[in-house]
């Protein structure tokens, strides 16, 4: 152990929390060297046992809070210390609010470089059961099969009969699909032997309170589908799909690219403000409905159309927000590189009778630039990316286009406050940024970002 680092692997310390990590994970500092604390808050002193020492920081397992700060709740969940799913049970929430809140503004100061205002953060009406989607692995334990959440840091999976960030149907699938596996001897995947046959379990939850399961397995064979498909409509009498998704590789993707309709409906249905979307398995929608469409609304506000605009939606998913704007703009462009999800989404322009939206399916990367040099210019461009942001050849392209204004919405605030800086370089201002709590009880929060072009 070199002499500079003050902690040591196995021995307790005292430690003062200010603040929390990306992960929602206590931060403190013992002789100015850095100490990880999952469950601690700001504001707390805790006794902490070091796990884990590293050149500039080390992880500690919290022993006990010996003054507690006063946003400290006790967790609903039972299973709170054992799963992964939520890093912020034992916060009230308030408390949660305003965490998230300074999340972002840390990320655009300290990330981005950049001084933009950030709007107090847009808190959920219900923060409990309010995931539409659940996808939880399968494995075996003590010779039961278990289906939940895998542990914090690992693939030890919690067997989860009632989450409570979860509509209550999705429990329900869970518990019926372990019943009927336990009944039918299902066998459940071994990722370490690549052997058994149900990975994962996939709920959706739509309108009315129809639902779909998707059992993903590792062969295309599914011996007795026929009484799996009985079964689960008696247990569950809002069922409308049963669905098979094969994934055979040996990695940790949780949907492969075959699906097979065993009884139902190929989609379900839900509705985010007056529009209706249909669902497939592999689509992209937002998992708090509610939620969404204030996230929505506030996009449309920062878009500001006014009928005459032509709009691209770089990453669109089942074109969820495409649609909203196609209500105000002349045209709107759809980009998305999942070919079901681009599927969906014609279908829902369709039965929403919106004509002036037109959806393309591949990468943005490739094919940003590909409008660009077919002569489509943007007024409006709103983006949408995946956690790790946009490529720099899409930000390039955003700005080649010359759009009036860039409405970024994000679910990752490091890799937005790294895109915004970025685009401040190639002449576009970020005015506003208003965070929205899409993911009460989690560390993750959503946000949506105006930026302007910068006038010469």
């Amino acid at each position: 152990m070199k002499k500079d680092i003050p902690v040591q692997a196995g021995k307790t310390y005292e430690v003062k929390i200010n603040g929390l990590g990306s992960s929602a994970e206590g931060v403190g500092r013992i002789e100015d060297f850095t100490v990880f604390v999952p469950y601690a808050l700001p504001e707390e002193t805790v006794e902490v046992r070091i796990e884990e020492v590293k050149k500039s920081y080390a992880k500690g397992r919290l022993v006990r809070v010996i003054k507690a700060s006063p946003e400290r709740i006790e967790p609903k969940c039972a299973i709170y210390d054992k799963c992964g799913g939520c890093q912020l049970q034992h916060l009230s929430y308030e408390g949660q609010m305003q965490v998230k809140q300074q999340q972002v503004v840390d990320a655009i100061t300290r990330i981005g470089g950049l001084q933009v205002p950030v709007m107090p953060l847009i808190g959920a009406a219900e923060p409990w059961n309010y995931r539409n989607k659940m996808q939880f692995p399968v494995g075996k334990n003590q010779g039961k099969i278990s289906i939940g959440c895998y542990a914090q840091g690992s693939h030890d999976i919690i067997d989860t009969q009632d989450c409570s960030i979860q509509k209550t149907l999705n429990n329900d699938i869970v518990n019926a699909v372990r019943e009927v596996a336990e009944r039918l001897h299902l066998t459940a995947y071994d990722e370490h032997r690549h052997l058994g046959l149900l990975r994962h379990v996939v709920g959706r939850v739509g309108k009315n309170g129809e639902c779909m399961i998707v059992l993903v397995t590792s062969t295309r064979e599914l011996r007795c589908a026929r009484e799996i498909v009985k079964l689960l409509r008696k247990r569950l009498p809002k069922l409308v799909s049963v669905q098979q998704n094969v994934q055979t590789y040996h990695n940790n993707v949780i949907m492969g690219r075959e699906t097979n309709l065993l009884w139902g409906r190929p989609t379900i249905t839900d509705t985010i403000g007056s529009l209706t979307f249909h669902i497939s398995p592999r689509s992209f929608f937002q998992v708090n409905t509610q939620q969404a469409e204030v996230l929505y609304n506030k996009a449309m506000e920062f878009a500001n159309l006014t009928g005459q605009e032509t709009v691209i939606d770089a990453y669109c998913g089942t074109g969820t927000i495409t649609l909203f704007l196609a209500r105000k703009a002349r045209k709107v462009y759809g980009i998305e590189i999942v070919k079901p999800a681009i599927k969906d989404a014609e279908k829902n322009a369709r039965d929403n009778r919106i004509k002036n939206a037109e959806f393309i399916v591949g990468d943005a990367t490739d094919v940003m630039p590909r409008l660009y040099n077919q002569g489509i210019r943007a007024d409006v461009v709103v983006v949408d990316p995946p956690r790790a942001g946009c490529t720099p050849v899409v930000l390039e392209t955003f700005a080649n286009m010359k759009p009036d204004r860039i409405v970024y919405v994000s679910c990752n605030p490091a890799s937005l406050a790294r895109d915004i800086a970025i685009l401040d370089k190639l002449g576009y201002a970020a005015k506003k940024v208003q965070p929205v709590d899409m993911f009460p009880m989690t560390s993750h929060v959503e946000s949506v970002a105006l930026i302007q072009r910068k006038k010469a």
